[in-house]
């Protein structure tokens, strides 16, 4: 999982973050971290997100608060934050970084974080996300919503979107 996230973030994203042995990890992911992975029908990972307890630390509120506005940071059983979510099947010819949030795998992939999460108590799911991500998660019939205005951040358009776990 680690070494797919280096693939998918590092080598494809070009995010600049801190990794050892083309492994990538953060202060985020600890005991109280849940993954979800998606496999392909050999068995190689084909998507994976991460999802984490508001009670704690967790990316929005250490990294990115003023996507929230000036809003309180969520710290709360029913809120979790999803994150590291990444759908890119790496032997498909289309594999462009968007593609990843439209693609079946994507979808079935973030339906089983709003189930798992769902699971665990949560009513919601908050998450970090370029701007064109929420048409997206719309457009697949999720039922999602900004938690404040987008902001430009290191030159991308992000948003603070929050998707709802009840009845999806």
């Amino acid at each position: 999982m680690a070494r797919y996230r280096h693939k998918v973030f590092i080598e494809k994203l070009d995010w600049q973050l801190a990794v050892e042995h083309d492994i990538e990890l953060d202060q985020f992911d600890g005991p109280d971290t849940l993954y979800v992975i998606a496999l392909n029908d050999r068995g190689q990972v084909t998507g994976v997100a991460r999802l984490l307890p508001t009670t704690g630390a967790y990316l929005l509120k250490e990294v990115f608060p003023q996507l929230l506005d000036g809003v309180q940071v969520p710290c709360s059983e029913t809120i979790w934050e999803l994150s590291r979510f990444a759908a890119v099947d790496f032997d498909a010819a289309r594999t462009s970084p968007m593609s990843q949030f439209s693609s079946p795998v994507a979808v079935e992939l973030l339906q089983a974080c709003i189930d798992v999460a769902h699971s665990k108590g949560a009513d919601a799911l908050i998450t970090v996300s370029p701007i064109g991500v929420e048409r997206l998660l719309r457009r697949a019939g999720f039922k999602a919503h900004r938690a404040a205005a987008p902001k430009t951040i290191n030159g991308d358009d992000l948003v603070a979107c929050v998707l709802d776990c009840r009845g999806q």
